[in-house]
């Protein structure tokens, strides 16, 4: 078999050995206890995959080699994560149990790898495999946060290799990248690990984009490195006057975050000034890191004028996740803004190497960590009953946010929120008693309402009352997952002592139609009166929404309720292959072999014939087929991929599909004549809509048109960029949610 795929072995374990002992060299100050269960490991990892390859080809034991090293290199992490990383896939891909882990390398080993392995995937039409995995994995977090770092590793090392998989996939893949494992990274202090996550995700999923700027990123590389050196010059050599010892990086931004910065602020790539960003890292003692960073920024600020509103102070009052920096905008002698950094090497460690490097620095403080306080809500939130696997997704990604807001109590203290919160959310934050009797706040002196959205430096004062209580109203407008779970728990602990007294009443009532107060009677009357649970039925008798003397029209036979059974109909599966055939037209295959399948074109983002599109399952309108580039694909993709298959376009000539366009540019005359003159004549593209609002000289117009494909767009939009006093033509993609 070997010899027929012509491998050389000896060669590949030369090369196994050679990464591994790269992996060694890289971990400074190990022990010889740590040589010999690394050893250890990596030898059960290499016989437990002896005969497993990756879909490159290669042996699979590279990957848990190169997971560890990224542990190492990029983490900071020791020789128990390494050992972990070299095992983590074993238990879930060969004969390796849970139990022979602990018996080779103790229990806080087997802990970890359990983290690690995913569950069995059996799981209900409505739920997902990925979200329980999520769950399952930061369920460890407040046990053993190298349990989520070595997933983060796991999954960095995977988007570096997904190019030898299938289309379909990487979309996937890349789609749930972005949404779950790029912000927890973020939210870990892992800026680098981020970013790279970032752009490896949007290389898929925009790859025409990620092409271009890249392309022009590289383009203008000499440029920004002469500009670089003009403008460090006058700092480094007050720096050295001043004996201070210094280093200087230039960090450039990801491309996804220029992409953003492009979409939200409708810029092209030429005008995103921020597309580096220079560092100056210190070496400074502790006891004088503040002091020399402002010197340093007063030094900056001597040669460049500085914006106002641009000034970062992330020193005095770090960020959440750790994260402590000095950022200010600065005026260049060439007018173009550029963003300086000003931090010391434990500062510019803790950025870089996020959790690892914070829990090594965490000795020194006295305090709890802002970091610990988000870890003791992410287990608050596990700790709710009620939330199923899809919901604490949701909630979760509400603990990863980015931009922050500093609140002050009355007495002074400093507590951080996510931008967006409100009255209720601060009150939770501070206890959940204050939280579910707050009645209203006084911000700055002013009587405000709980909706009330929170600004940065604002001071609250809480008002209470002892006979309030959360309703349901007040889920609408709180922010942070911590209130959301607490509203949500003290909302259902209401409902369920609602429900015991409508239980008493159902109770008493079967008695008085002699029939028995057991489980039989009680699915029966679920299904009588179309009610999902016992308890949602117990909570509407109680409430009087539910006519109990309709009972005595229901058969009974020795205290038992006896329902007519109807002739069984075995229910159609949603599944692909028993979709009714209906179009005709062969317009979009689905599937492996589906051709006539039901389909209907995503509303939200209008595929036209050309685009890279997918399939997605719906619960009650068939199949809808979205762009990979949609706004709700990643959403889509990452919770629910179970309901997500392939589709391509056979035939991009079948027929005409309405694309809108959007046009902004200067207002000159008969500019809308030309327009619709390039439509009409030059491409022979039928107009449905056109519109066109003018404020100042500015104009922006909306256009629908007929298109064959994404070529025949194409063509046309270029067409529009020709016309004098346009300045920007994009295609739509509305952002109506699924």
């Amino acid at each position: 078999m070997h010899e027929e795929l012509n491998i050389d072995l000896e060669k590949e374990r030369t090369e196994i050995l050679n990464a591994f002992r790269g992996l060694l060299r890289a971990l400074k100050n190990r022990t010889k206890e740590d040589n010999r269960i690394i050893r250890k490991a990596f030898d059960v990892a290499v016989d437990a995959h002896k005969y497993m390859r990756r879909k490159s080809g290669e042996p699979y034991i590279f990957h848990p080699i190169a997971v560890a090293r990224i542990c190492v290199d990029e983490m900071g992490l020791g020789a128990t994560a390494v050992v972990c990383a070299l095992l983590h896939d074993t238990v879930e891909d060969t004969h390796i149990t849970l139990e022979d882990v602990e018996d080779l390398f103790g229990e806080k080993v087997r802990l970890i790898i359990d983290g690690l392995t995913k569950i069995p995937e059996v799981f209900d039409e409505n739920a997902s495999v990925q979200a329980e995995n999520f769950r399952k994995m930061v369920l460890t977090i407040s046990d053993d946060i190298r349990v989520v770092l070595i997933k983060l590793a796991d999954r960095l090392h995977n988007m570096r290799t997904l190019s030898s998989m299938r289309h379909d996939k990487q979309v996937k893949i890349a789609s749930e990248t972005t949404f779950l494992y790029a912000p927890l990274s973020h939210r870990l202090g892992l800026y680098s690990i981020k970013s790279e996550l970032e752009d490896l995700a949007f290389s898929y999923t925009e790859p025409d984009v990620y092409q271009d700027i890249e392309t022009k990123l590289k383009s203008t590389k000499d440029v920004r490195n002469r500009f670089i050196r003009r403008f460090t010059q006058p700092i480094k050599n007050a720096l050295t006057k001043e004996g201070y010892e210094y280093k200087i990086k230039v960090r450039t931004k990801s491309i996804a975050s220029i992409w953003r910065k492009m979409k939200s602020k409708g810029i092209p790539f030429e005008e995103v000034y921020d597309v580096f960003a220079i560092r100056i890292i210190l070496d400074s003692p502790q006891d004088q890191e503040k002091s020399d960073c402002w010197r340093v920024y007063s030094i900056v600020t001597d040669f460049y004028q500085p914006s106002p509103d641009r000034l970062r102070d992330w020193i005095s009052t770090p960020r959440a996740n750790g994260y402590e920096s000095l950022h200010t905008t600065v005026m260049s002698p060439t007018g173009k803004w550029v963003e300086v950094q000003i931090r010391t090497e434990r500062m510019d460690e803790v950025a870089e190497k996020g959790l690892a490097a914070h829990y090594r620095y965490k000795e020194a403080k006295t305090d709890e960590s802002k970091f610990d306080r988000w870890i003791a809500e992410i287990r608050d939130l596990l700790d709710s009953p009620d939330v199923n696997a899809m919901d604490f997704i949701d909630e979760f990604k509400l603990n990863l946010f980015a931009e922050e807001i500093y609140i002050f109590t009355p007495k002074g203290d400093l507590r951080v929120l996510p931008t967006g919160s409100t009255i209720l959310d601060f009150a939770y934050d501070i206890h959940t008693d204050i939280g579910g009797k707050c009645i209203g706040a006084k911000v700055n002196n002013r009587l405000v309402p709980l909706s009330y959205q929170l600004q940065s430096g604002d001071q609250v004062e809480i008002i209470t009352s002892s006979k309030q209580k959360p309703n349901e109203e007040w889920l609408r407008f709180v922010g942070t997952a911590r209130a959301r779970q607490k509203i949500k728990s003290s909302l259902n602990e209401e409902r369920k002592r609602i429900a015991l007294d409508g239980r008493e009443i159902l109770d008493r009532k079967l008695k008085q139609y002699n029939l028995r107060f057991a489980s039989e009677n009680i699915t029966i009357l679920e299904k009588y009166y179309k009610i999902p649970s016992a308890t949602e039925l117990y909570f509407q008798i109680a409430k009087g929404k539910v006519d109990l003397t309709k009972i005595r029209g229901i058969e009974s036979k020795g205290g038992l309720l006896q329902l007519e059974k109807k002739p069984s109909i075995r229910k159609k599966s949603k599944h692909v292959s028993e979709i009714s055939k209906v179009n005709k037209a062969d317009t979009i295959i689905i599937g492996e072999d589906f051709k006539d399948i039901d389909y209907k074109m995503a509303s939200c983002c209008n595929p036209i014939p050309g685009d890279d599109v997918f399939g997605f399952i719906t619960i009650n309108d068939g199949i809808k087929i979205h762009r990979y580039s949609c706004s709700n694909a990643e959403h889509l993709m990452s919770k629910m991929a179970y309901r997500c298959i392939k589709a391509r376009w056979e035939s991009t000539k079948l027929k005409e599909s309405i694309a809108s366009i959007t046009i902004h540019g200067i207002d000159r005359l008969g500019i809308v004549n030309r327009l619709t003159e390039i439509i009409s004549n030059q491409h022979n593209v039928n107009m449905k809509s056109i519109s066109f609002e003018t404020n100042d000289g500015i104009f922006e117009g909306s256009i629908l048109v007929l298109v064959h494909d994404t070529e025949h767009l194409k063509q046309l939009m270029e067409k529009f960029e020709q016309v004098e006093g346009v300045q920007r033509v994009l295609r739509n993609s509305s952002d109506r949610k699924v």
